[in-house]
């Protein structure tokens, strides 16, 4: 066993007999939650040296740690997660697990981290040349000037000067 979960409020424990476990309200979960407002698959649990970390799976009602919502994010032991409105204590020894040395860094957020850091903060307000004339040669228009609109083109789906002679 791995650890447990231990209802806040009383009832039985949850034991953690994997070391990836989905915890749902579907009966093909490895934790099923039969609760009307835990989605079908609510969050993934997964061991990682030593650790538990939780992975919210674009849950309805959220997963939350400690009160605040979470994406992902390590649950440390005695911390409290929430599946929905459902409390349960974390309880588990690292050390046990083949922890070893401090805790590892956090991970809340770092998928959007490294999507934003990757990024120029050009490309990022939409001004990067590069990307706007790739745009164009893809068959889009991002500017005023020769866009969908522009009259001084005759082309489709533009307006015809009425100055303009024939």
């Amino acid at each position: 066993m791995y650890g447990e979960m231990i209802p806040v409020g009383g009832g039985d424990t949850i034991p953690l007999l994997k070391t990836e476990l989905l915890v749902g309200r579907r009966e093909t979960c490895d934790i099923c939650l039969r609760f009307a407002n835990v989605s079908a698959h609510h969050c993934q649990l997964s061991l990682r040296n030593g650790y538990w970390y939780v992975k919210d799976m674009n849950s309805s009602n959220g997963t939350k740690i400690n009160g605040t919502r979470v994406d992902e994010k390590r649950i440390n032991p005695g911390d409290t997660i929430s599946v929905a409105k459902h409390a349960y204590k974390f309880d588990y020894s690292p050390a046990d697990l083949g922890a070893v040395g401090p805790p590892p860094p956090e991970t809340q957020g770092m998928a959007e981290q490294m999507q934003i850091l990757g990024k120029s903060l050009l490309e990022r307000a939409g001004l990067d040349r590069k990307a706007r004339e790739a745009g164009r040669e893809g068959g889009r228009e991002n500017s005023r000037e020769g866009g969908r609109y522009d009259l001084g083109n005759d082309k489709g789906g533009n307006f015809r000067d009425p100055n303009r002679p024939v």
